[in-house]
């Protein structure tokens, strides 16, 4: 039996305020790639739960950039490296590269998917221009005074380039090799963030922090005149053309995303994301890509929260949004057809496990670190409490996706949470809080340091720092001690979890081990032989028969391991680039997992 890739529900670009994301789609207009942390992503744009995840970048990336010929893909990122990789079979990296001491801010490829220039933030230089397959130097990139933050390749021959820079002016190349050629000053009075060559090479263009939009001759480099004045206002970051090259799209920190026709001068269609006269930080457009080869007219740009807007020409509002989490996932939990995950900076999205699409959980969220998921279907519709760094218990209704309200100010932070028969039970440093229906019950104190809790029927396991399991009777909402203590584990306990039917409860440590018990009689062991994980265990959850369980740790792996052959286990080795943080089982034969990329993946057993 093993563990196959089903489906990766893929991390949302990583923005910076002030800076523009790159977005990049293949010549098919297929696929688009942009970078999230240290991952770059290719995803499919009709099917957006479809994708695959490059995972050879050591730092966090930048920009991610399709070859013409659309079998490869070029990426940087923030230490001056590019990556050159097939984006069409398993991921090879064809080519690594030191372009510069420094971040790589945007690169470009030739129309022969021959050459490579990447500029950036550099020491020595801001850029320079190689040759794909080997890395040689083909030109050199010069005549800036500070980082350089765009450039463009002309595709045709002969071989043209334009870079931008915060120096306010724009370096024209010719090539190959690429050499200088002239310096374009005077166009723009604050850092230059966009310049895109039009498809058929005829001009290019410039924008900037200055919300100006300059066009050029594609051949000459000469200015040819200003468009748009006063139309954006805020930063410009991000610039597409069509294929057609007779418009382009600019994306701005005015919130709005417009269609330009150059040949007018105007803007013919304007999408504004939010409300109009009402400034929204997270609703800024960062980046935008037209993707070639398309017949809708469709057009896709990010904004600062990571969300990936489809805007179709003639429709004043996004047709479709595509929402994923930008920072490490620390937490997951499943009610149904629907995964909830939390991340760090207290992001809450709910998952349709059918589509793959995630839907941002409305209401009052947590402000920061995200601790852990319960469901509840104690009420006449499903309902998940969540708990938080910012101290707070959280409900929320499963089929409005909304967050129901605060249950209680806990005034502590919580180590975990569980919920059996209306209750739900937090634990603290020294204590385990009960709440019921809304308000809390009691109090109950410990003497050990909770770490971890897991509720089924009236039993209540909780793992402590002394590295023992303590079981606790639950009667209403009063907590009372058995005196059963499970001792196997070698270090403190991080992780438990009740099957289906409450009969089996499994134990993880900070070790990595892994120990099974029955929860009838005295509390018989099943097997102390899950210890293939390497370090902590963060989740484990039972399928329903009660005879496989998933786990998740640290160490970036997943298992799934029977209490019938405990001795074999099926793996998923790097499931998730720094670390597994949840795991749940959709249904029987299909795990799913979320972790440190900020990624949520499916798995399916085979065999």
């Amino acid at each position: 039996m093993s563990l196959v890739s089903d489906a990766i529900w893929a991390a949302s670009p990583t923005t910076t305020r002030g800076q523009p994301t790159p977005l990049s789609s293949d010549p098919k207009g297929e696929r688009i790639a942009y970078t999230s942390g240290k991952s770059v992503f290719v995803r499919s744009i009709d099917n957006p739960a479809v994708s695959k995840q490059y995972t050879q970048h050591t730092t966090q990336t930048t920009v991610a950039r399709f070859a013409p010929s659309g079998f490869y893909v070029a990426s940087g990122d923030v230490s001056g490296t590019v990556k050159v990789w097939d984006c069409v079979g398993e991921g090879a990296t064809k080519g690594e590269y030191h372009i510069i001491a420094g971040r790589i801010n945007d690169l470009a490829w030739d129309g022969d998917s021959q050459r490579i220039i990447a500029v950036g933030d550099g020491k020595e230089r801001f850029g320079h221009c190689i040759t794909a397959d080997s890395g040689n130097s083909v030109g050199e990139i010069s005549g800036h005074s500070s980082q350089i933050n765009t450039v463009s390749i002309r595709q045709q021959r002969p071989l043209r380039a334009v870079t931008g820079s915060d120096d306010t002016s724009l370096v024209f190349y010719h090539g190959a090799p690429f050499k200088f050629n002239t310096s374009l000053r005077g166009q723009h009075n604050r850092f230059v963030f966009g310049t895109a060559f039009a498809p058929d090479g005829s001009v290019f263009a410039s924008v900037g922090a200055d919300k100006r939009i300059w066009l050029y001759d594609g051949r000459t480099g000469e200015a040819k005149g200003q468009i748009g004045e006063g139309v954006h206002t805020g930063s410009i970051f991000g610039i597409s053309w069509a294929q057609d090259s007779k418009k382009f799209v600019t994306a701005s920190a005015d919130q709005t995303v417009r269609i330009w026709d150059p040949e007018a001068g105007k803007a013919i269609q304007t999408w504004r994301m939010g409300e109009e006269g009402a400034p929204s930080i997270p609703d800024q457009q960062v980046g935008v890509v037209w993707p070639a080869s398309r017949s809708d007219g469709l057009v896709i740009s990010v904004d600062l929260e990571g969300n990936l807007n489809y805007l179709v020409e003639g429709s004043l509002n996004p047709t479709k949004v595509v929402r994923g989490h930008q920072k490490n996932i620390t937490a997951a939990g499943i009610s149904g057809s629907t995964l909830f995950t939390g991340s760090y900076e207290g992001r809450v999205l709910a998952w349709d496990i059918g589509t793959g699409l995630a839907d941002k959980v409305d209401g009052e969220s947590h402000s920061n670190y995200v601790a852990g998921f319960t469901t509840s279907k104690s009420k006449s519709e499903a309902e998940v409490f969540s708990v938080g760094w910012d101290d707070t218990l959280r409900s929320m209704s499963v089929p409005n996706k909304i967050f129901t309200g605060q249950v209680a100010m806990l005034n502590f932070q919580p180590k975990g949470i569980a919920t059996t028969s209306g209750v739900v039970l937090v634990p603290s440093t020294d204590s385990i809080s009960v709440y019921f229906e809304g308000s809390k019950a009691g109090s109950f104190p410990v003497k050990y340091v909770p770490t971890s809790i897991a509720a089924s029927g009236s039993t209540v396991a909780v793992g402590g720092d002394d590295k023992l399991v303590h079981i606790y009777t639950l009667s209403g909402s009063e907590l009372k001690e058995t005196g059963t203590e499970l001792r196997r584990a070698t270090s403190p306990i991080s992780a438990l979890s009740f099957s289906a039917t409450g009969d089996k409860l499994a134990v993880g440590a900070s070790n990595g081990k892994i120990f099974a018990f029955e929860t009838t009689g005295d509390w018989k062991i099943i097997t102390d032989r899950w210890s293939a994980h390497t370090a902590r265990v963060t989740a484990i959850a039972w399928d329903e028969s009660g005879e496989f369980a998933a786990s998740s740790s640290l160490d970036t792996n997943v298992f799934v391991w029977s209490t019938k052959e405990p001795g074999k286990r099926i793996k998923v080795l790097n499931a998730h680039k720094d670390g597994v943080t949840g795991v749940a089982w959709e249904k029987p034969g299909k795990v799913i997992s979320a972790g440190g990329d900020a990624t949520v993946k499916v798995w399916k057993v085979e065999g």
